[in-house]
């Protein structure tokens, strides 16, 4: 891991990324799976970066990184008492 990590940032170095700019990149895409694997679900990505909640609606805003829109449940039809 830390060889291919290592690799990584010689790669940036070398295509002349800033590292604000490769700060960026890693947030932005450590934020998106973050989301990807937890549903959208911003509270339980905060949770799994271990940032707080609010720091990732920061970031949000910053990055620019839109929400997915979740599917909504249909309600469950009520069931009818027999006899009712």
């Amino acid at each position: 891991m830390k060889q291919t990590f290592e690799a990584l940032v010689d790669h940036l170095i070398a295509g002349g990324f800033f590292l604000e700019e490769a700060v960026e990149i890693l947030e932005r895409t450590f934020i998106t799976r973050a989301l990807e694997r937890t549903g959208g679900n911003r509270s339980a990505a905060s949770k799994l970066l271990g940032i707080h909640r609010n720091t990732m609606q920061r970031k949000l805003l910053q990055f620019k990184v839109e929400r997915k829109p979740v599917a909504k449940a249909t309600p469950r039809a009520r069931r009818v008492a027999a006899g009712s």
